[in-house]
C-alpha cells in the first residue's frame, strides 16, 4: 500500500470557483466534484453521528484505488460519477479484501437502480447511498 494524502476543499462550488471549472456530466472534472460531494455527505455524518470515525482511502503500489474507506473497513465506498457501472469498475474494491476483511462495499454511482455487482459489493445510486448512510444501514453509528 502507498502512504500518500488526497486533498480536499470543504465545498464542491469553491473548489470548481477556483479552479475555474464548470464540471459536465461525464467529463473527468464532474466525477472528482461527485465524489467530493460525496465526502462532504460523509463528513457531515462523521460529524453529527459518528465523530470518532475514520474517513480514509486506500491505493496500492500498483494504482488500485478505493475512494473512500470508513471506520476500521466497516464501508468501502468507490465513487462513479457515470451513469452506467461497469463490471471493471469493481477491481478496486476486489482487491482491498487482501489487505484484511471488509464488511459492506459498495459503488455510488449516478445510475437509478441499485443493483448487486458480485456476491460482496452492490452498486447503489448515490440518493439512495445518502439515504442508508443517514438511517443507519451500514452499521457504522
Amino acid at each position: 500500500m502507498i502512504s500518500t494524502e488526497k486533498f480536499y476543499l470543504f465545498d464542491v462550488g469553491v473548489t470548481n470557483y477556483l479552479a475555474r471549472c464548470k464540471p459536465q456530466p461525464g467529463s473527468r472534472e464532474f466525477g472528482k466534484a461527485f465524489e467530493q460531494y460525496i465526502l462532504m455527505e460523509l463528513k457531515a455524518y462523521q460529524a453529527y453521528r459518528n465523530p470518532d470515525m475514520p474517513i480514509t482511502f486506500w491505493r496500492t503500489a500498483a494504482g488500485r484505488e478505493v475512494d473512500f474507506i470508513l471506520g476500521d473497513k466497516n464501508l468501502a465506498v468507490e465513487i462513479k460519477g457515470s451513469s452506467r457501472v461497469h463490471e471493471g469498475d469493481t477491481r478496486s474494491l476486489e482487491a482491498l479484501p487482501e489487505d484484511g476483511p471488509v464488511e459492506n462495499a459498495c459503488i455510488v454511482s449516478l445510475e437509478e437502480q441499485p443493483r448487486i455487482l458480485t456476491k460482496n459489493i452492490e452498486m447503489l445510486p448515490w440518493r439512495i447511498f445518502l439515504e442508508k448512510l443517514w438511517q443507519g444501514g451500514f452499521g457504522l453509528d
